[in-house]
């Protein structure tokens, strides 16, 4: 019985080649952009959490809130990371001093936004604590001051020339030898950057005090909540202030989980929108064939065909157009999705991370089925209860 139903389906379908190409058209775009945006969005989820899985869980940021002007301290000093070294919670206190400015190297010249002035003691293990591991040459000496270290785009690609350990390159009117290559992280901000020795920094940016952000490196067995919590009532004392925010790997993850989900909810709306749009063609089409078909139902309804039988044929119809529909949805989302992060990654962003997961397009391939039949039920109750005499009168 179900393979006449298909025989007598199919044959519909073919017989109105057009509206039915059109109709699962609407299917496919409405199917495609929700399963790209899907796979976009745990692409970009995956990359995070791999990426904060990499930095490690045993770490605490300390960060200016605010800019305040008057007597008050101004975002992070040099006082404050020394206030912090002062407990004993901490194998490392490293302050950051990132700026931005020109680099010059040969007779080119690029704006780098991430100049970041890391110290000098310590700073193999410091940085290989962050991932951050060499291509070529050394880390910082301590005592060393007009020395860099280059991100992997910064040497490779962003001038005609490739940096090179021994290179020169010039930041402020400023001679500085390049020691080292970092290892490419996935990321153009990242992979541009340029690391001078923190003193250095200080000095040519002219920033004697002032510290962007202070890491803290967590010893063995404590508690990460437990220390941040500590260490906002060690700065609230000696700051006077509460003009610094303590930021956990934990809830960075969890505030971009909640940013990622308010912007999954959006593009899932919009592609939602396109897949309603597809739904509504069906329904359209499928009373159109109802109205087109009345003769045909008659005498169905006359030899034998009972109510049940049309219900089932039309909704075999509604469901094979979501199902051909769903197939090429989720084939193209796929496409989509492999194709942007392509795109990203030839664009110097490497981080997103596009796997294809079964569940999703097995998911989307079942919600198009579904949201097709659902389409296609009242049509089908439409030609079930037509009388077969007003059905033969046609």
């Amino acid at each position: 019985m179900i393979r006449e139903y298909l025989k007598i389906s199919l044959e519909n379908l073919k017989h109105r080649k057009l509206r039915s190409l059109l109709t699962v058209l609407g299917i496919v775009i409405g199917i495609g952009a929700i399963v790209a945006l899907v796979i976009i969005s745990q692409g970009l989820e995956n990359a995070v959490v791999e990426q904060f899985e990499k930095i490690g869980t045993d770490k605490i940021y300390v960060t200016p809130k605010s800019f305040l002007s008057g007597n008050l301290p101004q975002g992070l000093t040099s006082k404050d990371a020394e206030t912090l070294e002062q407990m004993n919670d901490f194998d490392f206190v490293t302050p950051w001093l990132v700026s931005s400015g020109n680099v010059e190297f040969g007779r080119e010249t690029e704006f780098i936004f991430q100049i970041a002035g890391y110290p000098s003691d310590d700073t193999e293990k410091r940085l290989q604590d962050i991932d951050l591991g060499l291509e070529s040459g050394r880390y910082f000496k301590e005592g060393e001051k007009f020395v860099a270290i280059t991100g992997n785009q910064f040497a490779h690609d962003l001038f005609d020339k490739e940096v090179r350990v021994n290179s020169q390159v010039t930041i402020k009117d400023r001679k500085f030898r390049v020691i080292g290559v970092f290892e490419s992280i996935g990321n153009t901000d990242d992979d541009t950057a340029v690391y001078i020795p923190l003193d250095t920094a200080r000095e040519i940016f002219d920033k004697p005090n002032e510290v962007s952000v202070i890491e803290l490196n967590l010893k063995d067995g404590l508690d990460v909540n437990e220390v941040a919590d500590r260490v906002e009532r060690k700065l609230k004392r000696a700051r006077d202030d509460e003009d610094f925010s303590i930021l956990t790997p934990e809830q960075a993850l969890e505030s971009f989980g909640v940013v990622l989900g308010i912007i999954q909810m959006v593009l899932g709306g919009i592609a939602a929108i396109s897949l309603l749009v597809g739904a509504i063609g069906i329904m359209s089409s499928m009373f159109t064939s109802v109205l087109e078909r009345r003769k045909e139902i008659g005498i169905m309804k006359s030899v034998g065909a009972r109510n049940s039988n049309i219900l089932v044929l039309f909704l075999m119809e509604s469901g094979m157009i979501g199902l051909v529909g769903g197939f090429l949805g989720i084939v193209a989302g796929s496409l989509i999705a492999k194709a942007v992060g392509l795109i990203a990654s030839l664009a110097g962003f490497q981080l997103l991370l596009i796997k294809l997961n079964p569940w999703v397009l097995s998911g989307g391939l079942l919600f198009s089925i579904i949201v097709s039949m659902l389409s296609g039920i009242f049509p089908a109750f439409q030609a079930a209860k037509l009388p077969p005499i007003e059905a033969m009168r046609e």
